[in-house]
């Protein structure tokens, strides 16, 4: 299993058009056969920054999630409602 934790924050006026966006990826991305979750989650301290938490059976599965088109579609919307890149980090479980 590999997880991915990806952190980002939205523009202050922008913040309900991401969640809006994330939403609809979450959904799409639970459906694909590698993937074990995916959890979207907002900050309790600042409403503009948000976390995914992916768990993914392993890499050839999050290849195929970074070429399907709701992923695609995520990435091009999502970047004019963003105040900056996202910071993603890969894991593997230990424990």
């Amino acid at each position: 299993m590999i997880a991915i934790i990806a952190r980002c924050s939205a523009k202050a006026d922008r913040s309900d058009d991401f969640v809006k966006l994330a939403q609809d990826l979450v959904k799409a991305s639970r459906d694909e056969a590698g993937n074990i979750s995916y959890g979207f989650y907002a900050d309790l301290a600042d409403t503009s920054k948000f976390t995914f938490i992916e768990v993914w059976r392993d890499q050839a599965a999050i290849d195929f999630h970074n070429e399907t088109p709701h992923f695609l579609h995520f990435v091009e919307k999502a970047e004019p409602l963003l105040a900056g890149p996202l910071d993603i980090a890969l894991y593997r479980k230990l424990a």
